[in-house]
This record gives C-alpha cells, sequence and structure tokens, in this order.
C-alpha cells in the first residue's frame, strides 16, 4: 500500500478492474481509493470492475468521498456477480472566510 509514483502527472481516468480482489489481504480500501483520489484530478473518472459485494463496499466509501458513483451490470447481464461502477472526483472548495452561512445570523 505504498504511494504511486506519478510525478509530474495527473489522470482523468482510472480504469480498476479487480485491484481490490488483488489487495484484499494487504490493503484497505480507504487506502487504495485515497490513493487513486490523490492522483486523479478533479472531475477525473475511475471505473470499478468488481464482484458485486466489493463493488457496494467501495461505493459507499466513494460517496464519503463527494464522489458521484452509478453502478452498472455486468454487459452479460444483471445476472452475472461482477458489476461496474463509475466515480467522478467532483471540484469542489471550501467558502471564502468572508462568507458567513445564513445559520449564523
Amino acid at each position: 500500500c505504498e504511494g504511486f509514483s506519478t510525478y509530474p502527472r495527473t489522470y482523468d481516468l482510472i480504469h480498476a478492474s479487480g485491484v481490490f480482489k488483488l489487495y484484499q489481504d494487504k490493503c484497505e480500501y480507504e487506502d487504495i481509493l485515497l490513493e487513486m483520489d490523490r492522483i486523479l484530478r478533479p472531475e477525473g473518472s475511475i471505473i470499478f470492475r468488481d464482484e458485486v459485494e466489493v463493488v457496494n463496499k467501495v461505493m459507499k466509501i466513494a460517496e464519503g468521498m463527494r464522489w458521484d458513483t452509478k453502478m452498472m451490470d455486468h454487459e452479460d447481464g444483471p445476472l452475472v456477480p461482477e458489476k461496474i461502477l463509475v466515480a467522478v472526483k467532483q471540484y469542489w472548495a471550501a467558502a471564502p472566510a468572508n462568507e458567513t452561512s445564513t445559520s449564523d445570523q
């Protein structure tokens, strides 16, 4: 679970087919997703392809990271246990310090 050397690049697309199964006894899902978040540009996409249980867990974590997600069935139909998850990293920034929220008023 070491960092992936990307200097001086970032990426627009990552295709992760079976990566969580490959590292299931070596790395935590959160660590893998944080590394993907680090190397992915804002509004970049990741395509995950894995077993439905893995994809559901990844989707829950990705939504907590403010990624937009959409799960799709395998191209051979909904009965295939492998699913596809497309996640898009959102571009977001904190509100300027001089802006006050309506709850402060």
